[in-house]
Order: C-alpha cells, then sequence, then structure tokens
C-alpha cells in the first residue's frame, strides 16, 4: 500500500526519513493542486494531510472522503499540535450518513 503525505516542509522530511514520498505545499493552491495529481495519478492509497493543509482545502477533502472510496484521506496534526477544529469521526459519519452514534 502506497502512501502520500502533503504537508508543511518539516513534516514531509520527517515522513521521507520513514519511507513516504510526500510533497510540501505552503498555499492553498500548492495543495489544491498537489491532492489533485494524486487523486488523477492513482498511485497512493492513503494520502495523508497535515490539520492544517486539510482546513485550506475542506472542500476537496470532504468531497473525496464523502464521494469517493479511494484514496483514503487521512488528517494528522502539524508541527503546531492537533487543530481543535477538527471534526472527529462520530461528526464525520453523523454528517456523511445522518446516523446518530
Amino acid at each position: 500500500m502506497k502512501y502520500f503525505v502533503i504537508a508543511d516542509h518539516d513534516t514531509v522530511l520527517g515522513f521521507r526519513h520513514a519511507g513516504v514520498q510526500g510533497q510540501a505545499v505552503h498555499s492553498a493552491d500548492q495543495a489544491r493542486s498537489a491532492l489533485a495529481q494524486q487523486v488523477a495519478e492513482r498511485k497512493a492509497a492513503i494520502i495523508i494531510l497535515t490539520d492544517d493543509i486539510a482546513h485550506v482545502i475542506a472542500d476537496e477533502v470532504n468531497r473525496l472522503r464523502f464521494e469517493s472510496s479511494t484514496p483514503l484521506v487521512v488528517q494528522i496534526p502539524g508541527p503546531q499540535g492537533p487543530d481543535p477544529k477538527r471534526p472527529d469521526l462520530e461528526a464525520l459519519i453523523r454528517e456523511a450518513m445522518g446516523v446518530m452514534l
């Protein structure tokens, strides 16, 4: 299974040391472009985004999460720690399916 990380420079560098390819981005446009390229290439089964990157391209991330089974998009905390605005799994399920857990 292939992973790909889209994040800040330090996070991408850390993942590269673990053997995971990635792209450092510095703007919403770069993040959108990197995500679109990975989706189009269909090489990565899991795309990892830091909270701050996922937040600035939330529409694209949510579209992938709710309308496509692949790739799986995973959010992780960035260097500054977890984003308090990130919805938890229960909130995502409720939004996607209208089901209360």
